[in-house]
């Protein structure tokens, strides 16, 4: 028996520390102070907007999605929406959570993205169950490439009344000085261009456009969208403020690090809440 004791005792030694504890991420405040997602819940449910920016591949920051939509839906505070449902996608998107059709049905009828089925089905299907609104806020993505091949906004001028309707209402406000804007410019292999831009803030503006429009008072509006069209509260927030400036808005970024257990200094004061992933975890697609 004593044998066995040493045996196990040695046996736990050999194990070394950095074993033990592997977290697969870490939420930060803008400060890059640890927090949790407690404290993110209780601001989310005490906001008008709330903007959570996703890496498209990243599987945590889909299951936190669901996790904040499901615990929002339970103080009856929800109304969601999403960049990856174009606003010409809508009518879909409604006969669907109406279940006037199937999943087929919208599969078809909807240009979702290739990752729907894995990263946004469940949102999807959790709005259905529950009858929560959801709204389509992205542009169609035919338009943001009129925008990038003319460079410039003028383009959409020649749009009918009724596709009109699935875009920001025009002259939009643009100012490429905005940091993220340039950071468009530096893009590496030179893909950063003025026209780029252009084709960027148009998004922005239409993701605003339709969030104001189904926001309801009293209650939150989750958004999805990639994390750079909210990153340093630019891009999308830069747009709800233009309409109004007493939102209480409230935004979420995701980053990968190789350790979660500091957040580095470049990702700092990039949204209210960080969530910092290992960069080795699993991809969706």
């Amino acid at each position: 028996m004593i044998h066995l004791v040493v045996l196990l005792i040695v046996s736990c030694l050999g194990v070394p520390a950095y074993g033990k504890d592997k977290p697969a991420y870490e939420i930060f405040n803008a400060k890059g102070k640890k927090t949790s997602y407690r404290t993110l819940y209780k601001k989310a449910k005490n906001s008008d907007i709330v903007l959570f920016g996703e890496l498209h591949d990243n599987p945590v920051a889909h299951w936190l999605q669901l996790e904040l939509t499901m615990d929002l839906h339970k103080a009856d505070r929800v109304v969601l929406g999403a960049e990856m449902f174009e606003a010409d996608d809508q009518r879909a998107l409604d006969d669907y959570l109406a279940g006037s059709i199937d999943a087929a049905g919208l599969d078809s009828l909807a240009n979702l993205w290739p990752n729907y089925r894995t990263d946004y089905a469940p949102v999807v299907d959790f709005a259905r169950e529950n009858r929560i609104p959801f709204v389509a806020t992205g542009i169609p993505r035919r338009y943001a490439r009129m925008v990038f091949r003319e460079g410039n906004f003028g383009v959409l001028e020649r749009l009918g009344d009724e596709e009109k309707a699935w875009i920001a209402p025009l002259p939009i406000r643009f100012d490429p000085e905005l940091p993220q804007y340039r950071k468009i410019l530096s893009m590496e292999d030179g893909h950063g261009s003025p026209e780029l831009q252009k084709a960027q803030a148009i998004k922005d503006a239409t993701m605003a456009h339709f969030i104001l429009q189904n926001h309801r008072p009293g209650h939150t509006f989750l958004h999805l969208n990639g994390a750079y069209h909210s990153d340093f509260f630019e891009g999308i927030v830069f747009y709800l403020r233009e309409q109004n400036d007493a939102l209480r808005i409230m935004t979420v970024s995701t980053v990968e690090q190789e350790s979660v257990r500091r957040l580095e200094d470049e990702n700092r004061g990039r949204a209210d809440f960080i969530i910092c992933v290992d960069e080795d975890m699993t991809k969706t697609h």
